[in-house]
């Protein structure tokens, strides 16, 4: 789990630092003067200048920054820069400026995406012998032990000789393709005789085993139980890779719906707060659906990749899928028309070009830039309120941790 957690604060920070990547490469595009480019906060461990620009670590990785000169009319510009001060380029540069944070962090989430689609791979069961049970319990929530086992017969695929590794290829003669399909024709025949051609060590054989009849849920609901008739093995899990064109429309899929939960999470903000530290019934832990703050997602990512019994690829996709998911957070929160968010300066810089073309529209002079110090007021209280959100989620995670997403 530790792995883990070192892994998400490594991933959290390589995207705060293609997050400032945005605004510098942007910035600099247009000519803009950005003289510092750092990750973390504090003192500075280590720094090297490239041109004019300092590039360089601080001792807090709690984030990052570029500095670009002007970015307000309140910043002291240094003789001579004036001309390339942030404030005085124009309205659709700074927007590009502003807004390449946020495209950073969506970038990073489609590619993350397209990564688990088409390189890592998503789980697919296919129709091969992981496992033989020693019984099958008519139960499904009975579990095939020892003890539970010695009063009942061998299963069926025992009982058939059937071994780890053994592809079931057709069921009854026709053809099996996939997991689902042998389930459904298990589930469709019921218990009684069958024949199974399997083929194992490129050797192809045929079987006949006698299905044992067991409660287990229905395809059309899975709420019903019904009597099916059951083999006794275990699938295999293996890693389902698309191909690039397909990953690309399901990765924009993907996105799209992590898009909209975002915006559910946004709107039900105000509510999770207020189950921070309401326990659940089952347990004592709050939902992983909820609000999570940095501490919690660090969890979650550790016990992502430390699941025991799941394929490496599936813990690796797993993990990748959350910081996708953070990515696509970050990115929209930063929009968010508060100050000092980007999303405040660009509400602002909106604001100010609306009211220049309304004025020039009428016949009257541009009244100029927006006075920021009217508005710190507002942008202090936006940090005050940020910095409380921060330490309730951290008290949060701390105290009523949210239950393990991958157990039960």
């Amino acid at each position: 789990m530790t792995l883990g957690v070192i892994a998400f604060v490594v991933a959290l920070l390589v995207s705060i630092m293609l997050h400032e990547a945005g605004h510098f490469a942007t910035a600099k595009r247009f000519g803009m003067k950005a003289p510092q480019f750092f990750v973390g906060f504090g003192p500075t461990i280590w720094s090297f200048r490239r041109g004019e620009t300092e590039y360089g670590i601080k001792a807090i990785p709690a984030g990052g920054f570029v500095k670009i000169t002007g970015m307000t009319p309140l910043e002291e510009v240094e003789p001579g820069d004036e001309d390339r001060a942030f404030y005085k380029q124009p309205a659709w540069q700074r927007t590009i400026v502003l807004a390449a944070g946020s495209f950073m962090h969506f970038v990073i989430a489609f590619a993350l995406l397209f990564a688990v689609l088409a390189v890592i791979g998503t789980p697919k069961l296919v129709p091969t012998v992981n496992t033989v049970s020693a019984c099958v319990p008519a139960k499904l929530t009975t579990q095939p032990t020892a003890q539970v086992c010695s009063a009942l017969p061998p299963s069926p695929a025992k009982a058939a000789g059937l071994q780890h590794g053994d592809e079931i290829v057709a069921f009854d003669g026709q053809p099996i393709k996939d997991w689902d399909a042998l389930t459904a024709k298990l589930q469709k025949h019921g218990p009684g005789p069958v024949t199974l051609t399997i083929v194992r060590d490129g050797q192809r054989s045929v079987r006949t085993v006698d299905l044992v009849p067991a409660e287990r849920p229905s395809e059309t609901d899975p709420k019903v139980m019904q009597t099916v008739g059951a083999l006794g093995v275990t699938a295999t899990e293996v890693a389902d890779r698309m191909d690039p064109l397909a990953a690309v429309a399901h990765a924009g899929t993907g996105f799209g719906r992590l898009t909209t939960a975002t915006f559910g999470a946004l709107g039900n903000l105000p509510h999770a707060v207020g189950n921070l530290f309401h326990a659940t019934v089952d347990g004592g832990q709050r939902s992983s659906d909820g609000l999570v703050g940095p501490v919690g997602i660090a969890r979650v990512s550790g016990e992502a990749l430390a699941q025991g019994g799941t394929p490496l690829f599936d813990r690796i996709g797993t993990f990748v899928l959350l910081i996708a998911g953070v990515n696509v957070f970050v990115g929209i929160f930063n929009l968010l028309p508060l100050l000092p968010l980007d999303g405040g300066h660009l509400a602002v810089l909106g604001y100010e070009e609306g009211r220049r073309r309304l004025y020039r529209l009428v016949g009257r002079r541009d009244p100029g830039r927006v006075d920021l110090t009217k508005l710190l007021p507002a942008a202090y209280l936006v940090m005050v309120l940020f910095i409380g959100l921060s330490v309730l989620l951290l008290l949060g995670d701390i105290v009523n941790p949210i239950a393990n997403p991958f157990t039960g």
